[in-house]
């Protein structure tokens, strides 16, 4: 196996050109080679399922896998699109589609994989009750997954959104009833648990809660639902490669029951697999 990082600076746009460069006549040997298959990953849980398949599964299944870690919701996409990579696992359905309207680009889910619930997190209290009038919150600051949040929010009774509002139209000022007056900072996802010591709470995706060693049972102040989510994580790629067989058995391992089994063994209810979502 081929496995190799891709640290993302601070500032996105910096980030995007940094981890993904721009396309180039060597981008043929990045992606679509004819016997790797490229696939781009957050760490956790993306990179280390897709590393549990390469080791123990994806030689019998005569598939070669690459895989390239990133450490942001960005630069994965922009890397598929530009060809670097043939495929990606780490976000949902709703994040591809808006990341697709918002970049002009052709991105489409080939199959589910997982479920990452999200949850509030705090180093301050236990229960939404006590939270304090005023509390911050931190809030992931992408669109799909802010709303996400709120969403969760709603549903714990902290706020009520506005009769109307999606998430292709929502800004913070669609919270209409906001009883304890919490105040929101909108934060980059993966700066997300390092603001736990300086806000009250925060909603972090499942991943950087994994990478910054959060318990989901102990740390968690609220969890998602998993019934009836459509937050669950899927294996992507462009539309134009979609079909590649080499990426149809990827998505057939994603679904075996040994991987099922390992996700399972390995993060203990705190990741879901595809079948049980």
């Amino acid at each position: 196996m081929h496995r190799s990082a891709v640290l993302a600076p601070a500032a996105v746009a910096v980030l995007a050109v940094a981890a993904c460069g721009a396309p180039s006549e060597n981008d043929a040997d990045a992606a679509g080679t004819e016997d790797t298959l490229v696939v781009g990953a957050t760490a956790v849980p993306a990179g280390e399922i897709l590393e549990f398949i390469d080791e123990n599964l994806a030689e019998d299944a005569g598939l070669s896998l690459e895989i390239e870690e990133f450490s942001d919701y960005v630069a994965p996409n922009t890397a598929l699109a530009e060809g670097q990579l043939d495929a990606n696992l780490y976000q949902h359905e709703p994040f591809l589609l808006e990341f697709n309207e918002g970049n002009d680009t052709d991105l489409t889910a080939v199959q589910q994989a997982y479920l990452p619930p999200l949850g509030l997190y705090s180093e301050q209290v236990d229960s939404v009750d006590d939270l304090e009038d005023g509390a911050e919150i931190a809030l992931p600051n992408d669109p799909t997954n802010e709303f996400r949040a709120v969403l969760l929010l709603e549903e714990s009774g902290l706020i009520t959104l506005a009769d109307g509002v999606e998430e292709s139209n929502f800004s913070l000022g669609d919270i209409e009833d906001n009883p304890k007056d919490l105040d929101f900072h909108e934060v980059e996802a993966p700066q997300l648990p390092r603001s736990l010591g300086d806000v009250d709470a925060a909603i972090v995706n499942n991943n950087y809660t994994q990478e910054a060693g959060l318990d989901f049972e102990e740390d968690s102040v609220l969890l998602e639902e998993v019934e009836g989510n459509d937050y669950v994580n899927v294996l992507a790629a462009r539309t134009e490669n979609a079909d590649d067989p080499r990426i149809a058995t990827l998505g057939e391992l994603l679904l075996a029951d040994e991987t099922l089994e390992f996700i399972e063994d390995e993060y203990e209810g705190s990741i879901i697999p595809a079948e049980g979502s």
